[in-house]
């Protein structure tokens, strides 16, 4: 395989890098500098996510399939039909930007070398393990939460067939990981390492569930517990970790890296999911139904949000009083006068500040990463979720 030249290859990572909407000296870029650089390049990229998007599902059926066919359990006819209904339902349907993750930062950790087959398909399959934690965590948050729909359909639990049945498929969803995990990658020297990655994840997502859960129950009781390094602690812990650490710490791993000479890119990616989780609260209450996938709860659900929180720090003894007589209250009109509080103090627009900030604030962070692959992973995470409108 011929290499291209470095001039050429600082070319590519720039196309890149303007492609996911920052510039490599960390500015917002333009549409119009992206295209000046290459004119076509918009059609191939997203040709090639096309192309990687397939190849990604393809691998969740040749999964599946393995799933039905485990020969530690004996399914029965009925079993392997719940179990396909089941996992069709509550793994693929979502963005998979989780999984894809994998497979896109294994890309750039080996940016210049060639990547067979086998990587890729080692790539898709921890992408997938990823996507079945994910689905494990809301199949079960969904019936903590009450919650009506996910992912534009109504919640797995909320089928009439189905029921607390859901709670043991969130189990089995878990479980799969493992036998997933062994089938594949039992015979690499960082399986152990994997294995102890998903294991630690799993409990600080759960530690933060826990933490989600019983903050809430406290502040149904006095508003006044919501404060902000509560909200930090629960974000870093429940959404974080799984969501953005995770997939790059799987294709470090891959990639044959020791995650110990990492913690400074663990920080960025926590960092970089709390921006997100807030960015999550915001559309919760402020997004588009329609777009989003999800109707937002987290007023009537009494949640220790970034807004709430906001709100609270800046209200004055009316309003306060306001948002403690109907906050955590499911009658629309109470959900309305905590939406106008909101907009009376202009939360929208320090949101938007927030956003500005933060996005300033993890550009420095990471162009002070001596790795510039590792710097294009973290970029194009960024990349993917500055200013999302889902």
């Amino acid at each position: 395989m011929q290499f291209p030249s470095l001039r050429k290859l600082h070319s590519i990572f720039r196309v890149e890098a303007l492609y996911y909407g920052i510039g490599l000296s960390g500015r917002e870029s333009t549409s119009k500098e992206f295209r000046s650089l290459h004119p076509g390049f918009a059609a191939m990229e997203s040709n090639c996510n096309a192309n990687t998007r397939s190849k990604f599902l393809e691998v969740y059926n040749v999964l599946k399939s393995q799933i039905l066919n485990d020969s530690a359990f004996q399914c029965t006819d009925d079993a392997r039909q719940w179990i396909e209904k089941m996992l069709d339902y509550t793994v693929p349907g979502g963005k998979l930007n989780r999984g894809l993750s994998v497979i896109d930062s294994y890309r750039l950790l080996k940016t210049g070398k060639e990547i067979t087959e086998d990587e890729v398909f080692l790539g898709c399959v921890l992408g997938w393990c990823i996507e079945w934690l994910q689905a494990y965590f809301l199949v079960l948050d969904d019936i903590m939460d009450g919650s009506h729909t996910r992912r534009g359909q109504p919640c797995w639990f909320r089928l009439p067939q189905v029921g607390l049945i859901a709670a043991n498929d969130g189990i089995l969803l878990r479980t799969h990981i493992s036998r997933i995990l062994k089938l594949h990658f039992q015979t690499k020297p960082y399986y152990v390492d994997l294995c102890d990655l998903f294991n630690e994840v799993e409990f600080q997502t759960a530690s933060g569930q826990m933490l989600d859960l019983i903050t809430t129950h406290e502040g149904a009781i006095d508003l006044a517990k919501y404060k902000m390094p509560t909200y930090l602690r629960i974000v870093q812990y429940k959404t974080a970790y799984y969501s953005f650490y995770l997939p790059v710490a799987c294709a470090l791993l891959m990639a044959g890296e020791n995650l110990d000479n990492f913690v400074a890119v663990k920080n960025i990616l926590v960092q970089m999911g709390t921006y997100f989780q807030v960015q999550d609260d915001y559309l919760d209450c402020f997004g588009d139904p329609e777009v989003i996938g999800k109707i937002g709860t987290d007023i009537e659900d009494f949640k220790c949000s970034w807004l709430i929180v906001q709100a609270l720090e800046r209200a004055n003894e009316s309003q306060r009083k306001q948002l403690y007589d109907n906050y955590g209250k499911a009658d629309p009109s109470c959900v309305a006068a905590v939406k106008a509080i909101y907009r009376d103090l202009g939360i929208q627009d320090i949101f938007l500040e927030y956003e500005r900030s933060s996005h300033k604030e993890l550009i420095s962070s990471i162009e002070a990463q001596e790795n510039e692959s590792v710097q294009l992973v973290l970029k194009s995470f960024l990349g993917k979720i500055y200013k999302r409108q889902k």
